[in-house]
């Protein structure tokens, strides 16, 4: 039997750790995956024009996620590159992406995420916002995202 339902769907897990390695916050996200990271899914089926993802960006913006976005709103220093990418699953595949925000790294009151192709422009596959973290200058925050492809 053949199933023509799939469902793409996205998490995300940050962990925020003081200069001591204590955690501080920690939180488990869904997210969206945007019509441009639909577009670039869709894209490298066919070729190879487009760039795989590599970076993750944090931002302060509470604008509510919306399919039409391309990049966050309000960007917090600089995308950050994607520190180790993983393939896994069976009849479900997943996709996970790490990124690690070293002190010094998108310091500030962290309300937003993004995963984009390029350090700068590019496509971006999705985006997050929630509640608050506080990321002080000497901080570290460790993000998994998981984009999941599954029959539904």
């Amino acid at each position: 039997m053949f199933n023509e339902q799939l469902k793409l769907s996205g998490e995300l897990s940050i962990v925020l750790k003081d200069k001591d390695g204590n955690v501080k916050d920690q939180r488990e996200l869904k997210n969206l995956v945007v019509d441009s990271g639909l577009a670039f899914i869709i894209s490298r089926m066919v070729g190879t024009a487009k760039a795989v993802m590599s970076h993750m960006a944090l931002g302060s913006s509470t604008t509510a996620t919306a399919s039409g976005q391309t990049d966050l709103v309000s960007m917090l220093g600089a995308r950050e590159a994607i520190d180790s990418t993983t393939i896994n699953g069976s009849v479900n595949q997943k996709v996970t992406y790490v990124s690690n925000f070293e002190a010094g790294d998108a310091t500030g009151a962290v309300t937003e995420a993004g995963i984009f192709n390029a350090a700068t422009g590019g496509d971006m596959l999705c985006r997050t916002t929630f509640p608050v973290v506080n990321k002080q200058a000497d901080d570290t925050l460790a993000i998994t995202w998981t984009v999941t492809l599954a029959a539904a």
